[in-house]
């Protein structure tokens, strides 16, 4: 039968119910327990002969002449209930056969009871319709066949692969783990703009709008980082946000336009403090202390391994960023096949890193990063070296980059002569945040900064292969595009 047909004669039942008098998208439900309640305390139910009414959505229905069994679904459970012909009023045993499909919401009353071959069952005294499903659901949904379309109806999605479901519920769980950690350390939540006048705070593309009321361009925030500091000079020791940040570039499998971030920023703290505090965060997040991530064993064992940019490269490369050239480094790069967005020495570096960044599997930390790719950051003190570091890093596992962090520069002139050469990379738009100078001004006491992906970390714990399995409602280029 075609899909037209079935939601033809969907609509026909439809309109059979309405004609009955009954509602078929009543506004109330009524009383109801949970399945999983149900099926946990099933044999005192049974013992107490105790009339239980549930709701939840039709996922099979069996038919054998006058008896109809069928499975009811809630988001805790599922459970089978029972309808006989003689055990109703004729009327209704009818109504329910001709009238119910698939998908549609039931609240149903009734007695709990066993069958012969052992399954929990309720034996159906009353029921009512909740909602009229008028789409067919898929018999089996192809989540590995047609993965587009598994994004664009996530609803289907979820529906049809509790996996999936799951994954979610798992993210929910790993936040709140996250949040519980934090104001455990007597860190505040807070919330900063989505809405910025500046596109501050790290060097990615940001999405442009504008706002009518005061006739003013905008940016949707590509990080909290810049109003997050700002609340450390207003007397804040302990700060983090957890939300949402938006960044017009490319998308792969651990990118997407519009992500969640974690940010967090504590006063007399430097960066070796945060390595500590995130082997701490991974202890609580990875309590068995191993996980499986795209057929790699992963082990979260403190102390997690530290290498330096400079020996990261020296090792991988060759190259000593101590007294390679530009032009080597290019060479480098060209011999590799690839090619920076521009030629920039901050550019060229980071294209070295990202070579060997999927090689590095266990969680490791790659620090002191050079000056020229950490405006923001403070420069580390170190005599010996010519070229100057900056006293970050950056937290990689699997493969993938999870946290950035660093020391936070709060001298405001230098802050303000990195942000002009940071503002030069970007002449077509300002980047300069006098405010934020100013507030620097004031004086911000020594401060580390950390910032996590919650959708990369979730990919990570949940063993996803993209990123996109771990949002909602990911990007979609629009259909018969």
């Amino acid at each position: 039968m075609s899909l037209e047909k079935i939601k033809s004669d969907r609509l026909n039942k439809l309109e059979r119910i309405k004609k009955t008098g009954i509602t078929p998208y009543p506004a109330k439900t009524g009383p109801r327990q949970k399945i999983d309640y149900i099926l946990d305390n099933f044999d005192v139910l049974v013992e107490r002969s105790e009339n239980i009414s549930l709701a939840g959505r039709l996922r099979s229905i069996r038919i054998h002449g006058g008896s109809t069994f069928a499975d009811v679904e809630d988001a805790s459970g599922k459970i089978q209930i029972f309808l006989k012909k003689d055990g109703l009023k004729e009327s209704l045993y009818d109504f329910f056969v001709e009238n119910f499909d698939l998908g549609d919401f039931v609240r149903v009353s009734g007695e709990p009871f066993k069958t012969k071959k052992g399954e929990l069952t309720l034996l159906v005294k009353d029921f009512e319709i909740l909602a009229k499903s008028l789409n067919q659901l898929p018999e089996k949904w192809h989540g590995l066949t047609d993965v587009e379309e598994r994004f664009r109806r996530r609803y289907l999605d979820l529906l049809m692969n509790r996996e999936v479901a799951r994954r979610f519920e798992k993210r929910s769980e790993i936040i709140k783990k996250l949040r519980d950690f934090m104001t455990g350390l007597d860190f505040i939540e807070v919330e900063t703009p989505i809405l910025q006048a500046l596109p501050g705070g790290a060097l990615a593309k940001p999405f442009k709008t504008h706002l009518n009321a005061l006739d003013m361009d905008l940016y949707l925030r590509i990080a909290p980082e810049l109003y997050l500091k700002r609340l450390i000079v207003g007397g804040f020791e302990k700060v983090f946000e957890i939300g949402k940040c938006f960044r017009n570039e490319g998308m792969d499998k651990t990118h997407n336009p519009d992500f969640t971030m974690m940010e967090f920023y504590w006063a007399y703290a430097s960066y070796e403090d945060l390595m500590d505090l995130t082997e701490k965060i991974f202890e609580t997040l990875v309590p068995q202390g191993r996980i499986e991530f795209q057929g790699e064993e992963i082990f979260f064992k403190a102390p997690f391994e530290r290498i330096t940019m400079r020996d990261l490269i020296l090792k991988e490369f060759s190259i000593d960023l101590d007294k390679a050239s530009q032009k080597e480094i290019m060479a480098e790069l060209k011999k590799r096949g690839v090619k920076p967005e521009d030629d920039k020495e901050c550019r060229s570096i980071d294209a070295l890193f990202k070579l060997v960044r999927p090689s590095i599997i266990k969680p490791t930390f790659i620090l002191d990063h050079p000056m020229e790719m950490s405006p923001l950051a403070k420069e580390k003190e170190n005599e010996d070296s010519q070229r100057r570091y900056a006293e970050r890093f950056q937290f990689i596992v699997g493969g993938i980059e999870l946290i950035n962090a660093y020391s936070e520069q709060n001298n405001p002139q230098e802050q303000a002569m990195r942000l002009r050469e940071q503002e030069k990379l970007h002449q077509d738009e300002v980047r300069f945040d006098e405010d934020f100078i100013e507030a620097l001004e004031y004086g911000m006491p020594p401060t580390a900064g950390w910032g996590m992906g919650i959708d990369r970390l979730v990919q990570l714990l949940t063993d996803a292969p993209n990123i996109r399995e771990v949002i909602l409602f990911p990007i979609m280029r629009p259909k018969g595009n």
